[in-house]
C-alpha cells in the first residue's frame, strides 16, 4: 500500500535494507533449528552487533548507535515481516539497554553499553516471579545489604534470554517498606556468578525460538554499586517510567505482524484454487481480507501516533497502554481470521502464519495483561 509512516525517513530506509538483508541471511534460514534448540546460536547476537543493529538508540559515546526509538522500531518491524519469533532484540536493545542509560552512572554505563551494542554482552530483565505477574508491588525476591554487597534470594520465571543473558536487571525487595517503597533494580553480572542459577527452559505455545527460563538465585552475592539510580527504593518509579516504551514495542510489533498475516492471506488467495476459482474470487474471501486490511491500516495510523508522541518525549502511560491493548487484541483477531483462509495449511507449523498465531497469544499477557492495561486506561478518564 501507498502509506508511509511518517516518522520514517531516509535513514530509517537504509536502516530497513539492512535489517531485511541481515535477517535474511542469518535467522531465516535458521528459525526452525533456533526453534527446536529453544534459543538462537550465541554467535547470532555477535553478528548482530557487528553490523551495528544492537543498542541503535542509546549514546555513541558508550557504543550505541545515537539514533531514536525509530530506529528500534524499523528492526522490530522487520523481524515481524519475516515472522520471527526467535531473536529478542527487543528484551536486550530497547528494554535492558534503555534501564541502563536511563539509570546508570557514567561508571555503569561505561561498563556495560559497548558490550551490548557488540553483542558480548545480552541483557534481560527479572521482574516476574512464580506467584507474581503483573502486580508487581508483590514481589518477594530480596536484596539485602552485607558490607559492599547485596545477597539476593530469590526465584524468577519467563525470563525471555534467560539462557545467554550476561546482563540480568533485578527487581528485589532491598527495605521492609511494603509494596512498591521497598523496590529497586540491581544489575547481575551472571558470568560464573556463585548463586545464580538457570532452570528450565519453558515449553511455551509458541515463540519456541526464545530462550525464556526460570531463574532462581541463592545468597548470590553482587556489588552494591551495581545499584540503579542514587538510592534504594526507586525500582518501582523506574519500572513505571519505563513500560510505556515496553507497551509502544509490543505494539509496534503487533502491527507489523498483522499487516504480514494479511499480505500472506492475500498471496495464498490469489495461488490457491477451490471449485474450479481462486479463493479471492469468494466474495467472502474478498470481504474477510478487505477487513483485515482496513483494521490494519487503522491500527498502524494509531500505533504511529503514538510513536511519534513518544519520540517527541510526549507519550504516557494511559496512551501507551491504549495502544499495547489495541494493538494485540486486533492483532490476534487479524491472523485468526487470516489463517482460516489457509485453512488446514494454516494449521500446519511449516506455514508462518500458524507460528504468527501461536506466537501472538502471548501479546496479549506479556508487558502486563491486556487487562490491566484496560484497568490503567481506566484510571485516566
Amino acid at each position: 500500500m501507498s502509506y508511509r509512516s511518517p516518522w520514517m525517513s531516509a535513514d530509517l530506509d537504509q536502516l530497513r535494507d539492512l535489517t531485511r538483508r541481515f535477517l535474511t541471511k542469518e535467522l531465516h534460514p535458521h528459525r526452525d533449528r533456533f526453534a527446536r534448540q529453544h534459543a538462537v546460536d550465541r554467535e547470532f547476537w555477535h553478528a548482530a552487533g557487528k553490523v551495528g543493529l544492537l543498542c541503535l538508540s542509546c549514546p555513541e559515546q558508550y557504543g550505541g548507535g545515537g539514533g531514536s526509538f525509530a530506529h528500534e522500531a524499523v528492526v522490530i518491524e522487520e523481524q515481524a515481516r519475516i515472522a520471527d519469533d526467535c531473536w529478542s532484540f527487543n528484551v536486550h536493545s530497547t528494554i535492558v539497554a534503555h534501564y541502563l542509560n536511563a539509570y546508570g552512572s557514567h561508571e555503569q554505563k561505561r561498563r556495560w553499553l559497548p558490550g551490548m551494542a557488540s553483542g558480548d554482552l545480552v541483557g534481560a530483565i527479572a521482574m516476574t516471579e512464580p506467584g507474581t505477574g503483573s502486580d508487581l508491588q508483590n514481589i518477594t525476591t530480596t536484596a539485602v545489604r552485607d558490607g559492599e554487597d547485596y545477597l539476593i534470594n530469590g526465584s524468577k520465571t519467563f525470563i525471555t534470554n534467560g539462557t545467554h543473558c550476561d546482563l540480568l536487571i533485578i527487581v528485589a525487595r532491598t527495605g521492609d517498606q511494603p509494596g512498591a517503597k521497598g523496590l529497586s533494580l540491581i544489575v547481575a553480572d551472571t558470568r560464573d556468578l556463585p548463586g545464580f542459577h538457570r532452570g528450565r527452559v519453558l515449553d511455551k505455545v509458541g515463540q519456541h525460538g526464545q530462550d525464556t527460563r526460570e531463574l532462581s538465585f541463592t545468597d548470590m552475592r553482587v556489588p552494591a554499586a551495581n545499584l540503579l539510580g542514587d538510592a534504594e527504593g526507586h525500582g518501582f518509579a523506574q519500572l513505571m517510567a519505563q513500560l510505556p516504551q515496553e507497551r509502544l514495542t509490543i505494539a509496534v510489533s503487533a502491527v507489523a505482524s498483522a499487516e504480514h498475516a494479511v499480505d500472506l492471506a492475500v498471496d495464498y488467495a490469489k495461488t490457491r484454487t477451490a471449485f474450479g476459482q481462486h479463493l479471492l474470487d469468494f466474495q467472502n474471501t474478498r470481504f474477510v481480507l478487505a477487513e483485515c486490511r482496513t483494521e490494519a491500516l487503522a491500527l498502524r495510523t494509531f500505533v504511529d501516533y503514538c510513536l511519534a508522541r513518544h519520540l517527541d518525549g510526549a507519550l504516557d502511560a494511559a496512551t501507551a497502554s491504549m495502544a499495547k491493548y489495541l494493538a494485540t487484541e486486533k492483532q490476534n483477531t487479524i491472523i485468526d481470521r487470516c489463517l482460516q483462509i489457509f485453512g488446514g495449511y494454516g494449521y500446519i507449523t511449516e506455514y508462518p502464519i500458524a507460528r504468527m498465531y501461536a506466537s501472538a497469544r502471548v501479546q496479549k499477557i506479556y508487558g502486563g495483561t491486556n487487562e490491566i492495561m484496560k484497568e490503567l486506561i481506566a484510571r485516566s478518564l
